[in-house]
Formats: structure tokens, sequence, C-alpha cells
């Protein structure tokens, strides 16, 4: 039988595991970015897989994206608990306007590893969607992550 591992050695291999699942989602960006690829909802959900699918507790992000869909910032805003996280509409605008993003992207993960979207994600989307059109911008989609990725606009939720 193996020895059991430190502490310290758990604690390294797991910044290490993460910082190897920063450097992917970095890479698809850049990989894809140029080329329109937050368009393509299975290009989004990878990098959004990377991203977002080590976090224990709930976080909603917002890719703010330029006219042309390339990828202006990526921006964990909310943060929660195992199974929700508040959201204010108010501060998604303020964010918006300070990149000055002509297109969002929504997501949020599950830890719970089902990324089925509930009906509480349905109605914030809606809120979030009617505050940007608003400003004209556009939201292209809501991606839920867990153990898969599920997009709203795959699915024709928005």
């Amino acid at each position: 039988m193996a020895p059991k591992p430190s502490t310290a050695d758990v604690v390294k291999w797991s910044v290490a595991a993460l910082e190897v699942l920063d450097k992917a989602a970095t890479l698809i960006a850049k990989k894809y970015a140029r080329k329109n690829a937050f368009t393509n909802p299975e290009a989004t959900k990878d990098y959004l897989k990377y991203r977002m699918a080590h976090h224990e507790r709930e976080v909603f992000a917002v890719m703010l994206l330029d006219n042309q869909h390339r990828l202006i910032h990526f921006c964990e805003l909310f943060y929660g608990t195992i199974d929700a996280a508040p959201i204010y509409p108010r501060e998604v605008v303020k964010l918006v306007l300070e990149h000055n993003a002509g297109a969002v992207i929504f997501a949020h993960n599950h830890p719970s590893g089902v990324a089925e979207p509930s009906e509480a994600d349905k109605r914030i989307t809606k809120r979030l969607t009617d505050a940007l059109a608003l400003i004209d911008v556009k939201v292209l989609d809501h991606i839920v992550v867990g153990e898969t990725a599920v997009s709203f606009a795959e699915r024709g939720l928005l």
C-alpha cells in the first residue's frame, strides 16, 4: 500500500491542477477568440468547462465580447454556496459598460455536477437579458457547467 500523501503535497497538486486548467482555458481563448469561436456553443462550452468546472461553490461569470464576438474579458462576478449564487443585474450592467462590451455570454457552474438549468437560472437569465437589451447589448448564451455543459441557446431558452 502506498503511503498517504501529506497535506502539503495535496495542496501542491491541487494548485498545479488549477494552473493546468487555467492554462488550457487561456490556450482555447487564444486559439478561438480571433475566429469568432465564441459564437460556436461547443468551443464556448469547452472554454468554460476548463475555467469553471473545478469550483466547489457556485460561481457566476460573464464573458464580455466585442461586436465581432471576440473575448474582451472574462470575469467571475458573483460567488455563492454549493447550490446558489446571488446575481445582481445592476452589477452586470456596470461591468458591461465598463468594458464597452457589445455582447455577453453568461456562465455558472453547478458544483453538484448536474448541468441542467433550474427555473431560477431561467428567471435570472431573462432578467439579465431584459436589462442588457435596454443598453443594446446582446446576450448570446448562458452556459451551465457541471460534469457536462448545457447551452441555453442550443436549448432554445434565449
